[in-house]
């Protein structure tokens, strides 16, 4: 029997064709192979076990094949009150785990724990103006009202209420080192599972951060909606029934065209293609639009930069971008200034339909910037994370940790060294404070221009800098404030505002005003612009293409020997991060990509499951040295592709 399960269903309302592609081990598939990386990259592996702990009553049903755990539900199911933990529930080809159901008499209450954060002021009962299902909760309301349809069908005779069990923003940690009671744990068949340490306290029994929504209204908003497939237009209960026949027969849903391709995980990259794995997303394209291979070599308008007008396009079956007027874009002239979104927007595409594999930088521009510079120039980069249960008393669900950061310097006579880094991995420990002690410790020397790339070291400065004016016994509370406000930017709700006089200088916007390279196509991650930079840069080559990195009499480096960063791949510059050694020895190499390619998952994905393995699993401490050492290496090149990137448009502003 081919079950539609509650994660194919969700699957399937992002586009019914991919259920066709679940499981089929000849198609690419870019999410991520190991459930639980994935669950550590969402920040929110431990809250399924937290809830079960606020139900100590509750029997968990923990078979795993299909019959037994339904037999055992049904057992359970007979008993006047109970509380279950993943209780199994069939209707006909429709099966369900239910993360925990309350049984009382004729009544039940259905319990379905997500890691996403919940704000009563801002999310009430997740709908909208006009009734209807919230946008940003839509997934989660297709997953419980299907956990509903098919309880009521297995048990027409009871009542059923739905809830959502969710992290809520407006609790704060009642102790120290509740996250740390939950551990990952190897079982001896190689698999993994959460586990409780000890046992919750009083306290944190009482004061419970998940929170319990009622959903109703949102699930019986789900059957005033339509819903198409194929030819048809289905409700609700008949869209489930359809995708579950699909699914059962094995049958393809014909594909339509959308933005949700953009996203498709059933995309295979070049590397896949080599090993023999199919693509979905070019299968679907050919059947939908008759496209022969040679037309996925064409760019699509997908890749252009922040474009708002794709949806529309694709509407109208402009689908690549030499099928776009360059016209509709603002032209680039000498004048400029900086680019406005729009010129950017129409470089790239003139530039890629002309096979111009040129960068555009505005020297001028770039000037007057460098020109405003003071030496010594120092690089700075976080690694960061946010847990769904805090790390310490008063912080509140997804409230941020720093735990790491390194920093590079420019000289004024080009001298390059690693000055320093920062690294807090001991399990249980609040870092916050003593991260930014160390940080002021590093860039308080001198009167240097400091640079970031992004918001985020400016915004989580701000969160600390509100942590620490609500803590009590911080002895020097009133320098560390002080010291963030000088290298900062107060963000747009704070209740204070200021601009530091140190503030640092963010050097992505600096890429969008005034570079632009086809290389990165429609991505300004750094993880983009480096390679580009590097394929461009001759000076960077020569520099760089020596093992100079970490020697004597070389760049001074913390963690590396001998480095040589350039080095070729079918004739174009590596990315430096392809060089990095793995960094966790159990993962695949598919997932290792994933998590420090330029994707969602990746933004900050390996050092946050890197960091989150360290706190939360049991592991051999010299596998945790080895993961410690990896840390360093990857936010070590995280400032020094700060560098390069500096020096090389150094070279060309110079030259």
């Amino acid at each position: 029997m081919r079950y539609l399960t509650k994660s194919r269903f969700t699957t399937a309302m992002e586009c019914p064709t991919k259920l066709y592609y679940e499981g089929k081990r000849e198609y690419a598939n870019q999410a991520l192979e190991d459930s639980f990386l994935q669950a550590l990259a969402d920040g929110g592996f431990q809250v399924g076990e937290l809830a079960r702990c606020y139900h100590p009553e509750g029997i968990k049903v923990d078979a795993n094949d299909t019959e037994t755990a339904i037999q055992m539900t049904n057992e359970l199911m007979q008993k006047e009150n109970v509380t279950i933990f993943e209780g199994a529930f069939r209707a006909g080809n429709l099966l369900i785990r239910v993360d925990i159901l309350k049984k009382q008499g004729d009544h039940v209450s259905l319990m379905e724990v997500k890691a996403k954060s919940y704000h009563a002021l801002k999310d009430g009962n997740l709908l909208n103006k006009k009734n209807e299902v919230s946008s940003k909760w839509m997934d989660k309301i297709y997953d419980v009202g299907f956990q509903r349809l098919v309880l009521a069908r297995s048990y027409p005779e009871l009542s059923i209420d739905t809830y959502l069990l969710l992290p809520d923003k407006n609790k704060a940690c009642p102790t120290d080192g509740l996250h740390q009671k939950f551990k990952i744990t190897r079982l001896e068949n190689g698999r993994k599972t959460v586990v409780l340490k000890g046992q919750l306290t009083d306290e944190e029994m009482i004061e419970k951060i998940l929170i319990p929504v009622k959903v109703n209204k949102a699930v019986e908003a789900l059957n005033k909606l339509t819903f198409d497939l194929a030819d048809q237009t289905l409700g609700f209960q008949e869209m489930v029934d359809a995708l579950a026949e699909a699914y059962q027969q094995d049958q393809k849903a014909p594909p339509k065209v959308g933005m949700k391709c953009k996203s498709c995980e059933y995309h295979a990259k070049p590397e896949d293609a080599e090993k023999g794995y199919r693509s979905g997303f070019k299968t679907c394209w050919k059947e939908a639009l008759g496209w022969r291979e040679e037309d996925f070599e064409d760019p699509l308008i997908f890749e252009i930069w922040n474009f708002r007008k794709a949806k529309s396009l694709l509407e109208k079956g402009m689908i690549k971008l030499k099928d776009l007027d360059t016209s509709d874009f603002e032209a680039v002239s000498e004048e400029n200034r900086v680019l406005t979104t729009s010129q950017r927007q129409g470089l790239q595409v003139v530039k890629t339909v002309n096979k111009d594999p040129s960068p555009w930088i505005n020297r001028e521009g770039l000037r007057r910037e460098m020109d405003s510079w003071t030496y010594p120039l120092h690089m700075i980069d976080f690694e960061t994370s946010a847990m769904a249960i805090p790390f310490h008393q008063g912080m509140r669900p997804y409230e941020g940790i720093a735990f790491q950061f390194s920093h590079h310097i420019i000289h004024k006579d080009g001298r390059v060294e690693h000055k320093g880094e920062y690294l807090n991995d001991q399990p249980g420990d609040f870092p916050n404070f003593k991260f930014v002690r160390a940080l002021k410790k590093e860039l308080e020397k001198d009167s240097g221009t400091i640079f970031r790339y992004a918001a985020h070291e400016n915004t989580y400065l701000n969160m600390i800098y509100q942590q620490l004016s609500k803590a009590e016994d911080v002895k020097d509370q009133e320098a560390l404030m002080a010291f963030i406000q000088s290298i900062t930017q107060s963000t747009k709700n704070a209740s204070e505002a200021w601009v530091g006089s140190r503030n640092m200088v963010d050097l992505l916007e600096l890429v969008k005003k005034y570079y632009y390279d086809p290389r990165m196509k429609g991505s300004n991650s750094i993880k983009k612009v480096l390679p580009a930079v590097l394929n461009q840069s001759d000076f960077l080559k020569e520099k760089y293409g020596h093992p100079i990195y970490g020697s004597e009499d070389g760049i001074k480096s913390l963690n590396y020997d001998h480095q040589t960063w350039i080095k070729y791949h079918k004739g174009e510059v590596m990315d430096p991060y392809k060089l990095l050694p793995p960094m966790f020895q159990d993962s695949s190499d598919h997932d290792q990509e994933m998590l420090i390619g330029d994707n969602v998952i990746a933004d900050g994905g390996a050092a946050l499951v890197a960091y989150a393995r360290l706190q939360f699993e049991d592991i051999p401490t010299d596998e945790r040295q080895e993961i410690r050492k990896a840390l360093l290496k990857y936010c070590e090149l995280d400032t020094l592709a700060m560098v390069m990137i500096v020096e090389g448009w150094g070279d060309w502003v110079d030259g």
